[in-house]
Parts: structure tokens; C-alpha cells; sequence
């Protein structure tokens, strides 16, 4: 196999390969890193030509040009399964469209279910074997691509090259259309100075991570704060189990913590599935054996993550209410985010031997006309409901942490109050108390 010169039979200028693209088709554009930018571009530039095109993403910085240039959707219709910043932007636009999953699933769900005709991702340049790797995008990249009429890949010069795992390249052999050309540089994700809330909150899961632990932190202020703490902490031998990377664990290697000694499911290596941060992260990550990436229906799935010992999983949520329920994704009936990993997370840390699952908030928020409001609610009301109440382990405010596995209606709300802000406390068991939530001799 001469994969020099299949390269250049298979070469084609962005214009050349989205040609491919026809009216009514669905586009896959993966996640994360796998971007495609000047792909993107080129089937922009092709919207007086095209109805109805579909197209499906996952945690992209954008700007997506096939969106932007659409504002009616007559041309072509933007989904995200997962979304970034920049796509609850267009969510609040009306420019996209949100898809109901848990991380795991994605992959069969394109397996058994949907339809790709043609997916486009960003890869490495070839390597002298013949195989790009999917660097940030592995988590769901050979999923989509395995189920498409037609691959096209993007070389990025920029990205990094990431280590094995296993699904995280593509042989040239499986690819129809390469394109190349120069890449801004890479999105830099950086979650911004933790609040002062952040640390009482951080300070509160602390006492719950013992040595040798395996962790997975979300996205989010709060959780990276964890990881800095940790790096300045005295505990050791830290691993690495988690569906995104980010700079949170370059900070623990970084401070000799990320041995990954003691994991009981690859042992010595990190596992992740994606990565979004700063270039100090993707650095780290270029050609590091010490990280693998893996598919997410393996790095997400409950029945892997439950086997590892003492897993500590560490997300972010929105709202909570009396009877447990977590909304982690929506505000009312505003898409922030999505699902993700959480319920992944949630279902593998119960599981664990020594595992624990938190879900960390601050006890209010200030609205847009400067009141505070409380984020533990005495139930929902439009709010979309991310984790079950009877899938809920620990919930985590400034003002401690709380394990509801197990507890009752009446234990959980006297328990959500305890770390509610105090303002709210009494109107919280007035309410808990008209949905008979509350015994009389609960405290006050």
C-alpha cells in the first residue's frame, strides 16, 4: 500500500470535497477539537445551492459559519448534543437545536438509530504509518465516522497528536476526501478566578478524597478549582478517569499528585474521552502515553467507571429541589448545556468501592434585576430535570455536603435546607411542609 500516493488521489481543496454535500443530507461535524473550520466555511459558501442540510456538533467554540450565515434555517439546521458557550448563544437565537443524551450512548445511538451521509473532523497530520488521530474528538469520532457514506477529514496542523486507548485514529484507507490549510489557533477554554463560594464549596468535598482516589471532574469554575486545590494538598497518588480533559489535570500532574498508581482499570495511564482548555493542556497532551483516549461509550460507561476503586466524580449544577431532583442542564425552560457525562458519572462513582459522586452549587444567584434568588427550589417548575432523585448521591452548597443516597422525602428536604442559604431556609420548610414533606419534629 503506497499511502503516500492514496494521499494525494485523495486530496481536494474545501470546496472540492463538501460538493459531496446534497439537500436534505445529514453532516456530522463530531465535538470539541474535531471542529472543522474550513470545511464549515466551504459549505457555507454553498447555502444558495442547498435545502434542509442537518448538521450535528457537540461542545463547538464556533463561530459555525453554516449557521451564521442562515439566520432563517432554510438551508441548513444546527444540533448540538452538548452545548458550549457559544451554542447556547444560538440556542437563545433559535439557531440550534438541542439533542437529549448521556455520553455513553452517543455512539450507539448513531449505530442503531441515525443517519450520517457525510462527517467532517479535524485530525493530525497523517503519521508515517497512514493514521490520523481524532486528538480531542476521540470521544466520538470513530463512532460517527464508522457510520458515514462519506469521511472527510481536516488536517490540523495544530492539533495535538494524542496516545492510545483505542479508537482515537483513523487509517487512511477508511477516508474518502483529505483536505488541508492553516488553523487559527486552537479554542482556549479557561474557566475563569474562582469565586470565594467556589472554595467553600471545594473545601466541603475534601474531607471525602483519599489517597489513591481516581477522579473525573465537569466542566465548570468549580470543579477545576478542586483539581488546583488538590495539587497543593497533601494527598497522593491521584488517577485520572473522565470524558473531558482539561487544565484541572495537567495542574495535579504538574505537582507530582496524577500518578494514576492505583487505578484498578489502567493502571499508570489517564483516561478521557475529549479535551478543552488552554494550550498548557494540549502541550500536555501531544504524544503523551500517560493519557489515553478512549471512546465514550467505554470511558462513560457506569458498569467500567463502577469498577474502579474509590472514584470521585465532581460536577457542577444549576438547581435542586426538595424531593432531590438536579437540573444541571436548563434554566426553566433555557438550554444552558446538556446531560454529558453526569449521569454516567453518577450511576459508576455509586458503584465504586470507596466511590462518591458529588454535585456541587452555589445556594443563590442575582437575577438580571440585581436579586438574589435561591438555586435550591421547593420543587420545579419547567426545569429540565438532568439527574433523578433516585440516582442523586452527594449535593454540595457552601454551607456543607449532604448525601442523599437512600433518604427519605422528609430526610432529603430537611437535609436541603441544612445547606440552603439561610435567608431561605423557612420559606423552603413552609413549602416542604404544604407537599407533606416535612415532619413535625424535623429541625428548624
Amino acid at each position: 500500500m503506497n499511502i503516500s500516493r492514496m494521499y494525494q488521489e485523495k486530496l481536494r481543496t474545501p470546496q472540492e470535497a463538501v460538493r459531496c454535500v446534497r439537500s436534505g443530507d445529514w453532516v456530522d461535524y463530531t465535538m470539541t477539537l474535531g471542529f472543522p473550520t474550513l470545511l464549515d466555511q466551504a459549505l457555507a459558501d454553498r447555502k444558495e445551492e442547498l435545502r434542509d442540510v442537518k448538521v450535528r456538533g457537540n461542545l463547538m467554540n464556533g463561530p459555525i459559519q453554516i449557521v451564521e450565515c442562515d439566520p432563517d434555517r432554510a438551508h441548513f439546521v444546527y444540533h448540538s448534543w452538548h452545548c458550549s458557550a457559544y451554542e447556547r448563544r444560538l440556542s437563545d437565537r433559535g439557531l440550534c437545536s438541542y439533542i437529549p443524551m448521556v455520553f455513553h450512548n452517543v455512539v450507539p445511538y448513531y449505530e442503531h438509530f441515525l443517519t450520517v451521509n457525510v462527517a467532517m473532523v479535524c485530525v493530525t497530520p497523517m503519521d508515517r504509518h497512514g493514521y490520523f488521530s481524532f486528538s480531542g474528538a476521540t470521544g466520538t469520532a470513530k463512532g460517527i465516522v464508522d457510520q458515514a457514506d462519506i469521511v472527510i477529514v481536516e488536517v490540523n496542523e495544530r492539533l495535538p497528536r494524542v496516545c492510545g486507548g483505542f479508537g482515537d485514529c483513523i487509517h487512511i484507507s477508511e477516508v474518502d476526501y483529505i483536505v488541508e490549510g492553516e488553523h487559527p489557533p486552537l479554542p482556549q477554554v479557561d474557566i475563569g478566578t474562582p469565586t470565594d463560594i467556589d472554595r467553600r464549596i471545594a473545601e466541603h468535598i475534601f474531607p471525602y478524597i483519599p489517597d489513591g482516589a481516581t477522579l473525573q471532574f465537569g466542566i465548570g469554575s468549580m470543579p477545576s478549582l478542586v483539581g488546583k486545590m488538590l495539587a497543593q494538598s497533601d494527598l497522593r497518588d491521584l488517577g485520572m478517569h473522565t470524558e473531558l480533559c482539561t487544565d484541572a489535570y495537567v495542574d495535579l500532574h504538574d505537582a507530582g499528585k496524577l500518578t494514576n498508581k492505583h487505578k484498578t482499570i489502567f493502571p499508570g495511564k489517564g483516561i478521557t474521552g475529549a479535551a478543552l482548555g488552554t494550550d498548557r493542556l494540549y502541550d500536555w497532551l501531544d504524544e503523551n502515553p500517560g493519557v489515553g483516549f478512549c471512546p465514550l461509550q467505554y470511558v462513560n460507561d457506569p458498569g467500567v467507571i463502577g469498577q474502579i476503586d474509590n472514584m470521585v466524580s465532581i460536577n457542577e449544577c444549576l438547581n435542586v429541589d426538595l424531593f432531590g431532583q438536579v437540573s444541571s442542564e436548563s434554566t426553566g425552560l433555557r438550554q444552558i448545556s446538556g446531560t454529558g457525562g453526569q449521569l454516567d458519572f453518577l450511576l459508576g462513582a455509586s458503584a465504586s468501592r470507596g466511590g462518591r459522586a458529588f454535585l456541587c452549587l452555589a445556594s443563590t444567584y442575582t437575577d438580571r434585576d440585581g436579586r438574589m434568588q435561591s438555586n435550591i427550589l421547593p420543587h420545579f417548575c419547567g426545569e429540565i430535570v438532568t439527574s433523578p432523585r433516585s440516582q442523586v448521591y452527594f449535593i454540595v452548597t457552601e454551607y456543607g455536603a449532604v448525601n442523599l443516597e437512600g433518604r427519605s422525602t422528609w430526610e432529603r428536604a430537611e437535609m436541603l435546607v441544612e445547606i440552603a442559604h439561610p435567608f431561605y431556609r423557612e420559606a423552603l420548610i413552609s413549602e416542604a411542609e404544604r407537599m407533606n414533606i416535612w415532619r413535625r419534629s424535623n429541625k428548624r
